[in-house]
């Protein structure tokens, strides 16, 4: 048997059995119909499941159909208004405007696809009657729910009193009047000015009246009842996308085109139409977005935008893996649109006669003006015509909304069928040249895909597709993520695009970021941990999308982005810096200031020269000047620490003397304010210093600095004498050393803009948080000798002056040094030592079973600490050498050359506290505390606990 035999009986049957259940559901209005009649409806139930059935399931709706006389008509658009018009008069309440909307649309539908079914109608016939079918529907339904919600609230007026109405756009193909048989409608409301209700007891605004009157538009449209849907309504393309509000007025429409408008916006309102409303207010919204449409200028700008989109319409094709696509495929309907509208945005500020919707004029005109030739005009609109012919046939099968070519015999030939070819085949090898045709004609306008990379198409489409969060996690199954991680990615990123899509930001700044983020995006998928790295690209970008400089920055200098990623990737530590003070970003771009940090004996005159351009009356500036200074140097060490230019110990080196450069600049401009309104002490007249001096403890102290350490300070001064400052307010001497310190702990720890100096903590100085703020030299040594605990001689052990007069450091060392080489009993010392160490670990150790903390757990960090001050003060009577350095690694180096500790265990002690403070360092970078798994460390903490038995073990 034949094809076109077979094609024949399987039709036949189809129509056959669709019959059939209609006679016996509607066997009394057979008579109704002539034997022509009958035959031509079997034909039509063989092509059209959605003729069929709604025949079926409508009782006299085939007799309507037949009876109404509309199937001679070509043209039926008064018959439609007319008929609309009497039926919806008839409707006394929403639920039956509802049937009636859905029932009407069934009905023309039917004859729609009745007609171009039996190739009664040309294809313009079909999309210009669908058009005018869906502007009906909405207008009729619109007009019906503004006359009962006025009832209900009032009617809307602007302050001169004015009624006002609800202006639709109709996007896509409804705006340019091409509509397809099955397709969502894209609408876009709005309404002219603001103001309120009248009429009603009580006033609504206008904005609130508005949104729900949209609101009861989609549900007339979009509801689904027991006579289905009349349309799938699609709000998306509204300002702010589904964030934004549901309906805006006209001056804040303007505003955000004109401040925030996209390229892709400019793109769809080529085609958007006004629908409701008047002829006045259409015309108005229209001459609104015309600016923002069109350039005055021949927009060459736009070629860039286009071809994102270009690079969009293919994600999509990827993503949803289409396969004989006649819209989305390659060379499909979308390609000719995306030709025409090319045209349109490039030329139409300055040809209006392309300010038109609909395609099949504007490629007439673009033949006019000589942007086509013949050939391409004719390929095209030939092509356009035969593909939109079949997508309609497609969908009215089943009204389905389907652009896909048919899998089943059945609807294959149907579709055939249709379209006059003997088979299957034949048909297919048509399509695809006819495609291919289209396809070449778009690669000229827009250009090929040598830019396409496939290794960057996920990151592609991962920003520029809408994603559900399963899609995303699908699209990323290629890298090496496990389930959870894909989640934990796909979330942040989709949490991401929301915020950005609600930010303000300019036009020029979101095509900037539709440049930067797949670029962006494809390289942090090719780091070790994308998924760490993400949030902390998005905490930064969040803060720099409304100033495009920064985002620029980044997406034309790859140099700048290569570092920016390798920082946040390295440090989370790095990555908060930078998101919370983007003015960072600057130093991006020179890595050789980048990567080589200021030498250590320049950071004073560095900071000196720093300071030296704000005005000294301007204590805020100063402040603020002083907090970027020591951000940016951070920025500088982290860098070269990251690129394994400077080893751990050098990097503490960088922020022990940077933070000695800071407490110099704070100390003197503490001085500088106080001394303008009080003079100088009368101890220090004389000698024009300041008497006064600064001790580091614990990590500064140490030189053993970290990434954000704080400081633990103590403050002395030489003032042991009764006396008065020198200046015009006058007050006591020690007073003013009191106030220089509250002065100077001020500074550090005021928050500005750009946060804190630096964590001052006091808690060292002599009597606690009870004790005085800054005590005399004698005071200070007083107490070490009468009143200290052991614990207070073991933080003694890590101290230096970072500032202070010579004479004052001189002091300042003799009482160190007698404090710390004062003979004690070895038994008790060695008891109060472990005491204490117990005690600390108690209060401060949370780690897990499983885990070590590197600093708290037994054999850590905190262990060697301990045994070193212990080995200073119980040896420093008889060897004072020992307690020359405050630093554990040279502590340890002066106990081997004592002979206190043999250089094997001198080495391996330095060894394993080396490796835990570099892990330590490492962790702080990426922001986390010093705790892992029990595993790690084994033979270090072996050596430090062998050591502590053998040190503290009494015999």
């Amino acid at each position: 048997m034949s094809t076109e035999c077979q094609i024949v009986d399987v039709l036949a049957d189809t129509g056959s059995m669709y019959w059939q259940r209609w006679c016996d559901r509607n066997s009394a209005d057979l008579a109704l119909l002539s034997a022509e009649q009958i035959t031509q409806t079997q034909r039509v139930f063989s092509l059209s499941d959605f003729i069929a059935e709604s025949c079926i399931n409508n009782t006299g709706l085939l007799i309507d159909i037949w009876q109404s006389g509309l199937l001679l008509q070509a043209s039926r658009t008064t018959e439609v208004k007319r008929h609309l018009n009497i039926q919806l008069t008839a409707c006394d309440s929403e639920s039956s405007l509802l049937r009636t909307v859905r029932q009407f649309r069934r009905f023309h539908m039917c004859i729609i696809a009745w007609r171009e079914l039996l190739q009664v109608a040309e294809l313009t016939e079909s999309l210009a009657h669908t058009s005018h079918l869906a502007d009906s529907l909405i207008e009729g339904a619109l007009d019906w729910l503004y006359q009962l919600q006025c009832k209900e609230q009032g009617t809307p007026v602007n302050a001169e009193g004015f009624k006002q109405q609800l202006v639709i756009l109709a996007m896509g193909k409804l705006g340019g009047g091409e509509l397809n048989f099955s397709s969502d409608i894209d609408l876009i409301f709005t309404y002219p000015e603001t103001g309120e209700t009248v009429g009603a007891g009580r006033s609504v605004a206008n904005q609130k009246f508005f949104q729900r009157l949209g609101q009861r538009l989609i549900a007339a449209l979009h509801q689904f009842t027991a006579d289905g849907f009349a349309y799938r309504v699609d709000m998306r393309l509204r300002p702010f996308g589904d964030s934004g509000p549901l309906v805006m007025s006209f001056n804040a429409f303007e505003e955000y085109y004109q401040n925030q408008g996209r390229d892709w916006e400019r793109y769809a309102m080529v085609k958007a139409r006004a629908l409701g409303g008047n002829a006045q207010t259409r015309v108005e919204l229209e001459q609104i977005l015309r600016p923002f449409i069109y350039r005055r200028y021949v927009d060459f700008s736009a070629i860039d935008a286009l071809r994102n989109m270009k690079a969009m319409i293919k994600a999509e094709v990827r993503r949803k893996g289409l396969k004989d696509n006649i819209k989305l495929g390659s060379g499909g309907i979308r390609e000719v649109e995306f030709i025409a509208q090319t045209f349109q945005l490039i030329r139409g500020g300055r040809e209006p006669v392309l300010q038109i919707k609909s395609l099949l004029a504007t490629l007439k005109v673009l033949l006019s003006i000589g942007e086509l030739s013949n050939e391409s005009y004719t390929v095209l609109t030939e092509s356009y015509c035969y593909l939109r012919k079949v997508e309609n046939i497609l969908q009215q099968i089943n009204d389905a909304q389907t652009q896909t070519l048919p899998q089943s015999d059945l609807d294959r030939s149907r579709l055939i069928s249709v379209l006059n070819y003997p088979d299957w085949d034949s048909f297919y090898v048509h399509v695809n040249q006819v495609m291919a045709k289209i396809n070449s004609e778009f690669s000229q306008v827009i250009g090929g895909d040598d830019d396409d990379h496939e290794e960057s198409l996920p990151a592609l489409d991962l920003w520029h597709l809408e994603l559900s969060a399963d899609e995303a996690v699908a699209l990323l199954a290629e890298y090496d993520f496990t389930e959870q991680d894909a989640q934990t990615f796909a979330r942040d990123l989709i949490h991401f695009k929301s915020d950005c899509e609600r930010k303000t930001v300019g036009p020029r700044g979101r095509q900037t970021i539709e440049k930067l983020l797949p670029k962006l995006l494809f390289s942090i998928l090719k780091v070790d941990d994308p998924v760490a790295l993400l949030p902390r690209i998005i905490a930064l970008l969040l803060k720099i999308l409304n100033r495009t400089a920064y985002l620029e920055l980044l997406a034309e200098n790859d140099l700048a982005l290569t570092q920016l990623l390798r920082l946040c990737s390295a440090s989370s530590m790095v990555a908060k810096q930078l998101s919370t003070h983007p003015i960072l970003l600057d130093e991006l771009l020179v890595p050789s200031h980048l990567y080589h940090p200021t030498p250590l004996h320049q950071y004073r005159s560095e900071l000196r020269q720093f300071m030296l351009r704000i005005p000294e009356e301007d204590h805020e500036q100063q402040l603020e000047a002083l907090r970027q200074f020591k951000q940016t140097q951070l920025l500088r060490i982290a860098a070269a620490d990251i690129a394994g230019e400077l080893a751990l110990m050098k990097v503490s080196d960088h922020l022990t003397w940077l933070a000695e450069a800071v407490i110099d600049n704070v100390v003197n401009l503490a001085w500088q304010q106080l001394e303008e309104k009080h003079g100088v002490p009368h101890n220090v007249v004389e000698t024009g210093e300041k008497g006064f001096a600064v001790v580091a403890y614990g990590k500064l102290g140490g030189i053993e600095l970290g990434y954000g350490s704080d400081l633990d300070l103590v403050f002395i001064h030489n003032c042991e004498t009764a006396g008065m400052t020198n200046g015009a307010k006058q007050i006591d001497s020690r007073q003013f050393y009191l106030r220089l310190a509250q002065r100077i702990i001020h500074i550090f720890s005021t928050r500005t803009s750009t946060g804190i100096l630096y964590e001052v903590d006091m808690r060292l100085r002599p009597s606690g948080n009870s004790g005085v703020l800054a005590c005399p030299v004698s005071r200070f040594l007083d107490y070490q000798s009468k009143e200290a605990w052991t614990w207070e001689h073991q933080s003694l052990v890590r101290t230096r002056i970072v500032y202070g007069d010579k004479l004052i450091q001189k002091r300042f060392s003799e009482v160190k040094r007698s404090i710390i080489a004062t003979p004690r009993d070895t038994a008790e010392l060695q008891k109060q030592v472990v005491d204490m160490r117990l005690k600390m670990r108690k209060h401060l150790l949370t780690a897990k079973a499983d885990e070590f903390d590197i600093k708290q757990s037994e054999g850590g960090i905190t262990d060697i600490e301990f045994m070193m001050q212990y080995i200073v003060l119980n040896h420093a009577a008889e060897m004072p050498k020992i307690q020359l350095w405050p630093d554990n690694v040279r502590i340890i180096s002066r106990c081997v050359s004592e002979g206190l500790i043999s250089e094997e265990l001198g080495s391996n002690l330095t060894a394993s506290y080396c490796q835990m403070r570099d892990e330590i360092h490492r962790l702080n970078l990426l922001g986390k505390k010093g705790v892992v798994a029990n595993t790690r460390f084994i033979a270090q903490r072996k050596v430090v606990m062998d050591y502590w038995q053998q040190l503290f073990t009494v015999e």
